[in-house]
């Protein structure tokens, strides 16, 4: 247990230090928040556009910070042999991979924050009450740990270079075929299905369903973003290479 807290402190500090790069990741989103809210780029099922748009970059944040932004630190700091001196201690495959993902949460807990304060500046209202709020929370953090998982499992097996590319090229096709800004509704039937089976379309749906509609997320969004979380990681862990 006190390696993985170690270097989990280790992880949360050298997040808040690079405060360049989490002021980007909370920059960006919020940014998106806006613009999206006060135009008309996309159609919008609620009759507050940032009813609609809220969970959905919420989403994103949760899918760039610990996919992309996990990816590629993570890869770079293999290429550069960081984890290669990690690999003598205690620490492991398990316990560098929880305390990344546990980094990765407190990065977000920011990012939530700010954003929700942003949303509500523009008369944002979230429904789904007390039990909404902690199925928001779960699924956040089910997202993550998916997320999170892939990301590493670029990281552990490709070159930076190549992890680099490939991290950003799938964060595009699932912010394609998420929902989280085009609502799912207007996309064609077979692709709708697709959605739901990725991490980026169940949760974006699930937030929608909750934060947007004041529902539930459906059986398969938890079905969906449980085995992501489950099966990501573990796959992470068996893959993964320190150098």
């Amino acid at each position: 247990m006190k390696p993985w807290w170690a270097q989990t402190r280790a992880e949360i500090e050298m997040t808040l230090r690079r405060g360049e790069t989490l002021l980007l990741t909370i920059g960006i989103p919020v940014l998106l928040l806006v613009f999206f809210s006060v135009s008309k780029v996309t159609t919008s099922p609620t009759p507050h556009r940032v009813d609609f748009i809220a969970p959905g970059v919420l989403a994103l944040c949760i899918m760039s910070t610990s996919l992309v932004a996990l990816s590629i630190s993570t890869g770079f700091e293999r290429s550069y042999g960081v984890l290669r001196r990690l690999h003598v201690t205690p620490l492991g495959t398990r316990r560098l991979i929880g305390a990344k993902i546990a980094g990765v949460l407190v990065t977000e807990v920011i990012q939530v924050a700010v954003l929700s304060l942003v949303a509500l500046l523009l008369k944002w209202h979230p429904r789904g009450g007390f039990s909404g709020g902690l199925e928001v929370a779960a699924l956040m953090i089910l997202g993550s740990g998916g997320f999170a998982g892939i990301g590493l499992l670029l990281a552990g097996r490709l070159k930076a270079e190549v992890n680099l590319a490939a991290s950003n090229g799938l964060y595009l096709i699932l912010l394609l075929v998420s929902g989280i800004v085009v609502p799912i509704d207007s996309m064609p039937q077979i692709i709708q299905h697709i959605v739901v089976a990725t991490p980026s379309g169940a949760l974006a749906e699930g937030l929608h369903r909750v934060l947007g509609l004041g529902l539930q997320p459906t059986i398969g969004d938890w079905i969906s973003v449980a085995l992501w979380a489950l099966l990501a990681p573990l796959l992470a862990m068996r893959t993964f290479r320190f150098d």
